[in-house]
């Protein structure tokens, strides 16, 4: 049976389908959902963990139980997983590892574009690359009989395009895979300088053997047109260059972007008077194309910014501009904000009034630094915003402690924020962090965390209590404040920034779309009590706006938190609600 399948969904499907036992991620556009389904599916235990560092550590040591192990994560959360993963590729493993990695050209969702092939080649760690829905499925699977038969973990790439497009999937019964006895193998496992020489030595060997692997393999694919014009190419760019290149040219079709092969690449070369390398971000094929001494045509063409689509193929190889039909009028720019009754837009319009210097984190709260709030001064990485204070305090001392801040949400803190503010306690930084807990990981969709309580399933889990967490790492000054109280949020950053010494603001209200919160009714504008001064403007709410120079409530929007009503000196925001 087929069905219509996110390529994420795909993904879990193939997991499912291959015997996967053991799931541990942390979410992250675009990869979340994949860990997502594959939790729906009882057969396989599935976890949220606090940041993709422990989340491959946890599968490798499923792995290590004799489990068919898996671990997701986006490309910057691979950066976070490098540690383990390159000492991985030494251990080898015993049941089957699977590490999902998803790309994000165009950065829809990220703070950087980096191409995690080069993570594959560095750790020396095979690399799978589908293009569609149902190479997900299938090559989630290939990646188990590889981890397997090669002891190794097995890296596969989706990109943004990859695991939100849907394409029909074929589903079939769920393979169950005994676990494997678990041996002791000091040699293999424990990887001191003495065993891990000795290991760099098998890694190599089995880097000839993929290679090998590499240049029969059926993932990677020649299609024969029988043009003189060759393209080499993987993933997503495949199916843009079908798109609009169509049968006109030969593809050589990579499955397998680490190891690469080298004679397949000469040999189809060689057939061909031309050859274009097509590839998102980095020029990684075109690389070991010029190293083999192929000549070829690359990033001098399409560059190595932003996504590729088969409009810009079609444009850059064929000459064909596509006739786009002007919209009849111009459209409004539609930026990204913070939702109506976003508990954060409290907190960021207090430090804009203050004129605060504000380090950033990574979380919907990052829109603080858009207009009009522009709040935040800068956002590097997870769990950056409480160190880059520190660092910053230290440095200017009494220029800037009582007028910086960092900023920091729940599942940021628990991901990467926690050694952050250690490191505050520690070294004695003057410095005030704001954590932002909304009840939940926003960004990515709502997902659970280990200060909620619940867990990936919705059971009830072990809940950190943030306010003794500050207070065991030695902090005296641990505040609670309600985002939609400004006077309270006005108060406590200036009685905090006036202090001393290392303190902790935890402002507190739980995300305005979740669920189970029970919102007021929403408010209006008494047009005779309004003057048009705009003051409620600045808090930048999507539910307000101005008409006929009279502020005006979308009610369809508004949740009643009652922020614009405290910032009007002419009490011209009332309820809805009517009087019983």
């Amino acid at each position: 049976m087929k069905k219509l399948m996110l390529g994420n969904e795909a993904f879990a499907r193939g997991l499912y389908e291959a015997g996967c036992r053991f799931a541990s991620s942390y979410p992250g556009t675009p990869s979340t959902e994949i860990t997502e389904a594959l939790a729906k599916y009882d057969e396989v235990y599935a976890e949220w963990a606090p940041n993709e560092k422990v989340a491959v550590e946890s599968a490798l040591g499923a792995s290590f139980a004799g489990a068919r192990a898996f671990a997701a994560m986006k490309h910057v959360g691979l950066n976070v997983a490098a540690d383990p993963l390159y000492t991985a590729s030494y251990t080898g493993v015993n049941g089957g590892l699977v590490i999902a990695v998803a790309d994000d050209p165009g950065m829809h969702s990220s703070q950087n574009e980096q191409d995690s092939r080069h993570h594959a080649i560095a750790s020396k760690v095979p690399m799978l690359e589908p293009s569609d829905s149902q190479e997900c499925k299938d090559f989630a699977m290939l990646a188990y009989e590889l981890s397997e038969e090669y002891d190794t973990p097995v890296l596969v790439r989706t990109a943004t395009r990859v695991a939100h497009s849907q394409s029909a999937v074929e589903q079939l019964p769920r393979s169950e895979k005994a676990l494997k006895p678990y041996t002791k193998q000091p040699g293999k496992y424990v990887m001191v300088p003495a065993n891990a020489r000795g290991k760099h030595i098998v890694v190599e060997e089995r880097t000839k053997k993929l290679i090998a692997y590499a240049e029969t393999a059926a993932v990677n694919k020649v299609e024969d047109n029988g043009s003189d014009i060759g393209v080499i190419t993987c993933g997503a760019s495949y199916c843009y260059a079908k798109d609009a290149l169509g049968d006109k040219v030969n593809y050589l079709k990579l499955g397998m972007t680490n190891p690469l092969p080298d004679k397949l690449f000469l040999d189809f070369a060689a057939k061909c008077k031309t050859v274009y390398i097509i590839e998102e971000l980095d020029g990684v094929l075109e690389a070991h194309a010029r190293a083999l001494g192929i000549d070829c045509k690359g990033k001098e063409i399409f560059g190595c910014i932003g996504e590729l689509n088969q409009v810009i193929i079609a444009e850059k190889l064929l000459g064909k501009v596509p006739e786009v039909t002007p919209y009849p009028e111009a459209l409004p720019i539609r930026p990204p904000v913070m939702c109506a009754g976003c508990p954060h837009r409290g907190v960021f319009y207090t430090l804009a009034k203050h004129k605060i210097t504000v380090s950033g984190d990574i979380g919907c709260y990052t829109l603080g630094a858009a207009k009009p709030l522009e709040s935040i001064d800068w956002t590097v990485c997870m769990g950056s915003s409480v160190s880059c204070l520190h660092g910053f305090n230290k440095v200017l001392g009494k220029e800037s402690q009582n007028k910086t801040v960092a900023v920091i949400g729940d599942s940021t803190f628990m991901h990467s924020g926690l050694n952050s503010l250690v490191n505050v306690a520690y070294n004695a930084s003057n410095s005030t962090v704001i954590i932002l807990d909304n009840s939940i990981t926003g960004m990515t969709g709502h997902q659970q965390n280990p200060t909620t309580g619940y867990n990936i399933k919705g059971d009830p889990a072990g809940k950190i209590d943030l306010e003794a967490l500050c207070r065991a790492m030695s902090f005296e000054h641990v505040r609670v404040v309600d985002p939609y109280d400004l006077k309270q949020c006005d108060e406590v950053l200036k009685e905090e920034l006036a202090y001393e010494g290392p303190s902790v603001i935890i402002s507190r209200r739980p995300c305005a779309l979740l669920k189970y919160v029970k919102h007021k009714a929403p408010l209006k504008v008494n047009t005779d009590k309004c003057v048009g001064c705009k003051s409620c403007m600045r808090i930048g709410c999507p539910a307000v706006s101005i008409k006929n120079g009279k502020a005006c409530v979308d009610t369809t929007l508004c949740v009643g938190c009652g922020v614009c009503s405290q910032m009007c000196k002419f009490d011209a925001f009332e309820s809805t609600k009517k009087e019983a």
